[in-house]
């Protein structure tokens, strides 16, 4: 792609890789080649195959936290139905889900649920989970979602940045 623009006019740096043509008129012209980006990976694309055959939410946790392995074990006791799925966020899989939900794949900092067409992250994830699962926990969530996102994810915040502290943390994941 070329970009045509006159010298005189210009405020702003011209970028690496530009040449200079004289044009017949007093201003001369740079054409400049725009640098070609690496292509952005379509997490989209590469993650698809995981709701092929199962188009079950998948809940992503830090695998080696204590706590995150705790509620992995209340959600399965209270999931009866099997509606959601699990996978630790330093999986391999995990990464590339974190990735389809617009993360940095080494980012463990947050619980994350995965749907086909959409992801939650901290505590609208922890609601969005809570609606999964059993009686009464979607009616909870149904009143948790009238405290405003910023002070919900304060304390999710709070609660993250402490947890091995607090719970500690195992050599590996249970699940």
């Amino acid at each position: 792609m070329a970009l045509l623009v006159p010298v005189r006019c210009t405020r702003f740096p011209v970028p690496l890789r530009a040449h200079v043509y004289p044009s017949r008129r007093l201003c001369h012209t740079i054409s400049a080649t725009l640098s070609s980006r690496p292509k952005a990976v379509d997490w989209v694309e590469k993650t698809s195959s995981f709701f092929e055959n199962d188009s079950r939410p998948i809940m992503l946790f830090d695998g080696v936290c204590n706590l995150c392995n705790g509620g992995v074990r209340f959600v399965r006791a209270n999931d009866r139905q099997r509606k959601i799925r699990f996978e630790a966020l330093q999986s391999e899989s995990g990464r590339k889900l974190l990735g389809r939900s617009g993360r940095e794949p080494d980012d463990i900092s947050s619980v994350v649920l995965v749907e086909k067409n959409r992801s939650y992250i901290k505590s609208d994830a922890v609601l969005k989970i809570m609606e999964y699962i059993d009686l009464p926990f979607p009616q909870l969530a149904f009143f948790l979602q009238f405290i405003p996102l910023f002070v919900r994810d304060f304390v999710y915040e709070n609660v993250a940045d402490n947890r091995y502290d607090i719970f500690g943390r195992s050599d590996s994941c249970e699940i």
